[in-house]
């Protein structure tokens, strides 16, 4: 699994970028990272992700596998053959087994399958944010 790029430092929190087409879903999973203390910046799609400026800024990306255009599983590997060392949540409502083989095998830092309890999400971000042994 890639290591997330070193961008804490005492005064800024790590920042997560979430990408899913619903944007309920958005909106409950970065109030629920900013109430423990992280930044959040949310896109509505993978294109819109891989078209923002400074692709240092983020610590942790969290996304939905499943959306129209390009699907999470295509947005890590773009990321990984990019040499992006993001560690990548991925997170659906279908899961398939072949699905999350692939995705481990890309070097997901976690998989969730939806509904998921808040708690679990937490947990998956701050063992994807801790620096390998």
């Amino acid at each position: 699994m890639p290591s997330a790029p070193d961008t804490s430092n005492a005064d800024s929190p790590p920042c997560i970028a979430i990408v899913d087409d619903d944007e309920s879903v958005r909106e409950a999973l970065g109030n629920l990272l900013r109430s423990v203390g992280y930044e959040v910046r949310v896109f509505c799609s993978a294109e819109d992700f891989l078209g923002r400026p400074g692709s240092d800024a983020f610590s942790c990306l969290v996304t939905d596998i499943q959306m129209p255009g390009m699907g999470g599983l295509e947005l890590q590997k773009r990321l990984v053959a990019s040499d992006t060392p993001l560690p990548v949540i991925l997170m659906t409502a279908f899961p398939r087994d072949h699905v999350r083989r692939q995705a481990e095998e890309q070097g997901a830092a976690g998989f969730l399958t939806k509904p998921f309890d808040g708690s679990r999400m937490i947990e998956c971000v701050e063992r994807a944010l801790r620096p390998p042994a």
